[in-house]
């Protein structure tokens, strides 16, 4: 009878011990909670962390979470207002601020992230498309955009590597998009603390496009540093040929100079040599006159000369029979 009633008091305890710990739940500090009857919610949203107590077996605990959540989109393609087509990467932030309302409506993250994406994905294009590509990509209508100093003034007028005014800028398209999906998302009993745009690209169809108006531009002001610097060059080279000329002219002036003054003093020492003796007559009109033989006389040469010529009278007396006159009367 003992042992009956001791499997019997075991039996309650364990019962009881069950029925408590199905009555009873926690909430951490990152949660709140739903208690659920047969599928439909009772009681007001658990908010606060601790030790709760619900009915064993016929309620259940739907735990939601309270902390900022990410949504990160898809990148998709959308027309601008002036037709390009560009492929919008977003990211936002989000929380839950009514959980009865959330989990009625959506009843678990999945199914927020989905209507998320609805949302945020139709506000996007629509935004996109009331504003043209410049807005979307400038940060703001204030920054002054940077200007190449490199340009110069007509190329300037040209607008030439300069920005297109814009009256908002991407913070306002943001702004808008954030103001337009925040209402839409608070029925949900979600709150949309920011968004942004992450990444924004050319669509593959407009890419080229872009890149051959930008090659464009950078080929119109390397064409004018090619011209100006052959323009440079060719002044250059100019200058050189001149400089050239220049001393070429002034070395023959100087050598010319110097040749006329030797010729001079050698003149003036010919001349005071002719008058000191019968002698030096003698040597300087021999001198002179073989340096007149050297300049007309060359090989194979034929001189036609009178006997009374000056230029024959030292050939005349020369002994034929010795070896150097031989060879002086040949020539």
């Amino acid at each position: 009878m003992n042992r009956v009633a001791v499997i019997a008091v075991a039996g309650l305890l364990a019962v009881g011990t069950y029925v408590s710990m199905s009555s009873i739940y926690t909430v951490s500090e990152v949660e709140q909670a739903i208690v659920t009857q047969f599928g439909k919610p009772v009681g007001e949203p658990v908010t606060t962390a601790g030790l709760k107590f619900k009915v064993p077996f016929i309620q259940d605990v739907n735990p939601i979470d309270r902390r900022v959540l990410e949504w990160d989109g898809n990148p998709s393609d959308m027309p601008t207002k002036d037709k390009l087509y560009i492929s919008v990467d977003l990211f936002a932030r989000w929380r839950i601020t009514d959980p009865l309302q959330y989990f009625l409506r959506l009843r678990d993250e999945r199914s927020a992230q989905s209507r998320l994406d609805d949302i945020l994905g139709s506000e996007t294009r629509n935004a996109v498309a009331k504003h043209e590509l410049i807005e979307i990509i400038r940060t703001t209508k204030d920054r002054v955009p940077l200007r190449d100093t490199l340009l110069t003034e007509a190329e300037r007028e040209q607008d030439i590597g300069s920005l297109v005014p814009i009256s908002k800028g991407r913070k306002l398209v943001e702004d808008e998009i954030f103001a337009a999906a925040a209402e839409k998302v608070r029925v949900f009993g979600i709150e949309l603390l920011d968004i942004r745009f992450k990444r924004i690209n050319y669509n593959e169809s407009v890419r080229p496009k872009i890149y051959d108006r930008m090659i464009s531009e950078r080929r119109q002001i390397a064409e004018r540093f090619l011209s100006e610097g052959n323009g440079e060059a060719a002044r250059i080279r100019g200058n050189r040929v001149r400089d050239l000329n220049k001393i070429q002219s002034e070395a023959y002036r100087q050598v010319e100079e110097i040749r006329g003054m030797a010729d001079a003093r050698a003149t003036e020492i010919y001349a005071r040599a002719y008058n000191q003796s019968p002698e030096s007559v003698a040597f300087y009109e021999f001198t002179r006159t073989m340096q007149a033989y050297k300049a007309m006389i060359s090989e194979n040469t034929t001189m036609v000369l009178s006997t009374d010529s000056d230029l024959f009278k030292f050939l005349k007396g020369m002994d034929p029979d010795s070896e150097g006159s031989g060879s002086d009367a040949k020539h």
